[in-house]
């Protein structure tokens, strides 16, 4: 079976969008797909649109594992791009209902930018989920490994786990992010795992972030990394409501409100175009 899709990145996060028909392909062939050296390579799998009753545009959003994702930040936003090239949207506001909720996209063609308002980041162990007492999970200490870390976590339709950099006294690297992110990533206090980011404030605007991404791994860019990164440094009284988040993989901008609703902005691009060839077909 041949089946068309887009690859679109966003700060090095890439993404396949295909038809929302196409959503049968089982989570083996996802695997293939996503692997670089098997299929087209990316950091998962855009199926949509649908058209639900309560959004203009549903989407689904699947992980190079397989597991389906409540919400991706750079997801969404290459999802928005793919549907303003799609003439199915102009530069006017629309909604794009995920598993995390519905959030307000709009496309700045000139610019090459998108624009997302996320939703309310929440730090309630209940809604993130963190096992034990109702509580805002800040600044607490767990035990990883052979390191005792602090932590804060937070939702935005998707759990995250924030280191501060800080509280090791080192610099976020790519190693530490491959050593300490599977170990959080999986840790029994998150009984949906969690998207973890390791955060260095570097100024009242600026934070620098290494990603380990729920279901793909290291990453150098994530959109609701930042999102709740940023917000969570917010609520620490550690930097302004307005501000730059830096990755390896680029900048993305971040707006909060005084009720923690969070807008990203970033670039997207796109990669190629073409037919992907399923297994079943080859």
């Amino acid at each position: 079976m041949e089946i068309s899709f887009a690859k679109y990145q966003a700060l090095g996060n890439a993404y396949l969008v295909v038809d929302a028909s196409a959503m049968e392909i089982g989570t083996d062939e996802i695997r293939r797909l996503c692997d670089f050296r098997t299929g087209i390579g990316s950091d998962g799998v855009l199926f949509g649109p649908t058209y639900p009753d309560d959004a203009d545009f549903g989407l689904r959003i699947i992980n190079p594992d397989g597991s389906e994702a409540e919400k991706s930040g750079n997801g969404l936003r290459i999802f928005c791009q793919y549907l303003y090239d799609q003439k199915l949207v102009g530069t006017q506001v629309f909604t794009v209902k995920t598993r995390g909720g519905i959030v307000r996209a709009r496309v700045f063609p000139e610019q090459q930018l998108v624009e997302v308002s996320m939703g309310q980041v929440s730090f309630d162990a209940v809604q993130i989920p963190v096992l034990g007492p109702a509580r805002e999970v800040l600044l607490e200490e767990i035990a990883v490994g052979q390191r005792s870390v602090q932590v804060s976590c937070a939702t935005i339709g998707n759990p995250h786990c924030v280191v501060l950099m800080d509280t090791l006294g080192t610099e976020p690297t790519e190693a530490l992010a491959r050593e300490l992110g599977p170990l959080l990533e999986h840790h029994p206090l998150f009984p949906n795992r969690s998207n973890v980011q390791f955060l260095r404030v570097l100024d009242r605007q600026n934070i620098q972030l290494e990603i380990w991404e729920r279901g793909a791994g290291y990453t150098h860019a994530s959109g609701s990394s930042s999102c709740a990164a940023a917000a969570v440094a917010h609520r620490l009284g550690l930097v302004d409501a307005n501000l730059t988040v830096r990755m390896r993989g680029g900048d993305i901008t971040i707006a909060i409100s005084p009720e923690f609703e969070v807008t990203m902005t970033g670039p997207v691009l796109v990669v190629c175009r073409g037919e992907l060839v399923t297994r079943e077909s080859a």
